[in-house]
């Protein structure tokens, strides 16, 4: 009798031990998980210019400043590596992830894939087509940049008294859905004018990937074609306008043909105040970065996003967050760009002289 109350005793005393062991690690394990931070994928075409750059510094620090943690991955326009970098993500355990796709539809097989592992996703600037499984899509009203460019080229050309003014289009990457917005909102301020023989475009072509190298070899081949008779270079970004004016210069050009563009680079900016570039269209990326962490945070806790908008991704109706845009040129360059402190007053009038520069804000 002594002998089975004391194994009773004894199989007590080791279950208890037992179940303490167990809790001290089940409880450890549960504050390990609670501290664990919220992972965010941000998946990146390239960072080769200054825009894209400081998107993920403001959507880094944004995420950080919430809590959470951004893993990023570049595929420096290689649509085949995209994919993999999606796939890298969804192995890391992202618990959301923002696409800055290279080809929207091609990047239709990243979101299902994302989807399928019960991961949100926001395509970010760039609309990726030809899927139902993305949440939502971030950007900036992209039609209206083109009608600001075209706009303003058409305005400037008719201030300076031309008759039928020659222009050169420089269009986008056809890779990027964004190009076809662009064109599509220069396309309702210039083909009536074309339409009624009031303004001539006389040479037009795409650019590849987005590279100013291209838009020069377009330009070069316009001044070859028309020589020197060209009043406008309509420019769908700054990077474009950079191959755009260094072509210009070559002919003694530069400061002559009014040029637009989008983005409002650092140089490009520069640019305007020189008098070597006329116009560009400011993005408040900072904005648009921190919204979209934002949101972001929301999917990945298993919050509801309210998004008034929505656009027709060819796949089904999706949520469109925008963010608002603006017009700059030399005129209202401090008013805009330096008060936003989008760039320092030190960097935009870097080469002009101390005479010839605004009060200093």
């Amino acid at each position: 009798m002594r002998l089975r109350i004391g194994l009773l005793l004894m199989c007590l005393a080791m279950c208890v031990a037992f179940g303490l062991l167990l809790s001290k690690r089940g409880s450890g394990d549960v504050v390990e998980a609670e501290n664990r931070k919220i992972l965010i994928g941000l998946s990146m075409d390239e960072t080769r210019g200054p825009r894209w750059k400081k998107d993920q510094a403001a959507f880094t620090q944004r995420i950080e400043e919430l809590g959470g943690e951004v893993t990023v991955r570049v595929a420096d326009s290689n649509d085949t590596q995209q994919i993999k970098d999606v796939e890298a993500l969804i192995t890391q355990g992202v618990a959301a992830m923002v696409i800055i796709p290279h080809d929207g539809a091609v990047m239709a097989k990243g979101v299902d894939m994302a989807h399928a592992e019960g991961i949100p996703t926001i395509s970010y600037d760039r609309l990726i087509t030809g899927t139902a499984n993305l949440d939502v899509y971030a950007t900036f009203d992209n039609v209206k940049v083109g009608v600001l460019q075209a706009t303003y080229l058409v305005e400037t050309l008719k201030a300076k008294g031309i008759k039928k003014p020659k222009i050169v289009r420089l269009l986008g990457a056809k890779t990027d859905n964004n190009s076809f917005f662009f064109k599509e909102g220069q396309d309702q301020v210039l083909m009536p004018l074309v339409a009624a023989d009031e303004i001539e475009i006389i040479h037009e072509d795409w650019c590849d990937n987005w590279e100013g190298v291209n838009a020069k070899r377009i330009v070069n081949a316009a001044i070859t074609l028309h020589g020197h008779d060209i009043h406008g270079i309509l420019a769908s970004a700054d990077v474009l306008a950079n191959g755009a004016v260094k072509a210009l210069e070559e002919e003694g050009l530069s400061g002559k043909v009014v040029v637009t563009g989008q983005d409002a680079d650092l140089v490009a900016c520069q640019r305007i105040v020189a008098g070597t570039q006329d116009q560009t269209v400011y993005k408040p990326l900072r904005l648009l970065a921190r919204m979209v962490a934002e949101m972001a945070m929301k999917l990945a806790t298993g919050k509801s996003l309210v998004v008034p908008a929505e656009i027709d991704n060819k796949a089904r109706m999706i949520p469109m967050a925008v963010a608002e845009i603006h017009n700059v040129t030399k005129e209202n360059m401090m008013e805009t760009i330096i008060a936003e402190h989008f760039h320092s007053f030190d960097e935009v009038y870097k080469t002009i002289p101390e005479n010839e520069r605004p009060t200093r804000p």
